[in-house]
């Protein structure tokens, strides 16, 4: 797939993660573009999974071409115009975390019901055992622990975001009614849901106040509001949430190989849920 030249001047940076920035561009308010930083592979692996998610109906933007600036490669999609995450909308308006919230957990419970072609896609079991083998930062000993643990959970046909941040669901506000969808679906996969909320409760719970206000837009007491707004939501008030938390925090422990994937470094907090646990 040959990537399309594009003048960056065209364009203005509107945000940046662990993996590259986004910009929208100046002149046409439908067209914004993805470019990574490095790995120019991954560009166009994420396009075609891009294609093939937005083709199950999932809501997620719509995405267009392989792009290169001449430094860079990258992805243009279909702008959702007026966009706002859930993680912007509860550090701009704090009062509402728990509506927003329970709203993030509808659009979770339905994405978790959504069953997928298990030959169009990866099953995270396998996707986290790629991750494993690659990672530096455990022991041996450690890895095939893990991977017992990867390989006697739950099996499910269902799909996985991957990375499921409120920060990777957006949403656009006309007359009172908001359209969510999904963006950042690199991790896509199916598999049992309890390895995608662990995401969710990592990113409420197990990180640094300033972590927190940087990346999440809000405090860490708004972070935990959420978590209990979502988690009600997801599993319902009648759920024993003591049960369910012991569970999630193993699954957040798990999403360190996404976390150091991403930044190249070992990250010893969030590795706390694997000890007296899974090793």
């Amino acid at each position: 797939m040959e990537p399309i030249l594009i003048d960056l001047n065209d364009y203005v940076r509107t945000g940046e993660g662990a993996n590259g920035a986004s910009y929208d561009h100046k002149h046409d308010p439908n067209i914004m573009v993805k470019l990574y930083f490095r790995n120019y592979n991954s560009a166009e692996k994420e396009l075609e999974l891009a294609k093939k998610i937005y083709q199950t109906g999932i809501p997620t933007p719509e995405p267009g071409d392989l792009v290169t600036d001449g430094k860079h490669i990258g992805i243009r999609f279909k702008k959702v115009v007026g966009k706002r995450s859930y993680s912007r909308a509860c550090g701009d308006n704090p009062e509402r975390t728990e509506e927003y919230a329970r709203e993030f957990a509808q659009m979770c419970k339905r994405l978790h019901a959504t069953h997928i072609d298990a030959t169009q896609f990866e099953d995270v079991k396998s996707h986290l055992n790629t991750l494993l083998d690659a990672n530096p930062y455990f022991t041996p000993e450690q890895k095939a622990k893990i991977c017992d643990f990867i390989a006697n959970a739950p099996d499910a046909d269902t799909a996985i975001h991957g990375d499921l941040q409120f920060g990777n669901c957006i949403f656009t506000e006309e007359d009172g009614i908001r359209t969510s969808y999904f963006i950042d679906l690199g991790d896509f996969c199916y598999g049992y849901p309890m390895f995608d909320l662990g995401m969710v409760y990592l990113c409420c719970h197990l990180n640094d106040e300033s972590w927190t206000m940087e990346v999440n837009h809000m405090s860490n007491a708004t972070a935990a509001r959420f978590w209990d707004a979502f988690a009600k939501e997801y599993f319902g008030p009648s759920a024993n949430m003591e049960t369910i938390t012991r569970e999630v925090k193993i699954y957040a422990g798990l999403k360190t190989l996404i976390i150091e994937r991403d930044t190249h470094c070992p990250m010893p907090q969030f590795r706390a849920m694997l000890e007296g646990t899974i090793y």
